[in-house]
């Protein structure tokens, strides 16, 4: 199953997110992700993330999030788990 997971970063932690980022792209090499990438603010600056990965249920997506460095570190403010499907342009049903 597919989830979205949708973070939004504190304010004012852009140096967090730099520092914290070697860990989190490690980290994302161990969990099954489909496609993930920085929200950027008015001046292009990563200030959130979207991450889009295959997990058993909606308890294990939860805890995949947990386990981010990001998250572990305190950058965000929110994070939102929620079921997705990959609808267009999936290149597993082509």
């Amino acid at each position: 199953m597919l989830f979205a997971l949708i973070c939004t970063d504190k304010p004012d932690s852009l140096d967090l997110r730099m520092a914290t980022r070697p860990a989190h792209l490690t980290y994302l090499e161990t969990v099954d992700v489909k496609g993930a990438g920085p929200f950027l603010d008015a001046s292009g600056n990563p200030n959130g993330s979207l991450v889009i990965i295959e997990a058993a249920d909606q308890a294990e997506a939860q805890a995949i999030a947990g386990r981010d460095p990001y998250a572990m570190a305190g950058l965000f403010a929110s994070v939102e788990v929620r079921p997705w499907k990959w609808l267009i342009k999936n290149p597993e049903t082509k």
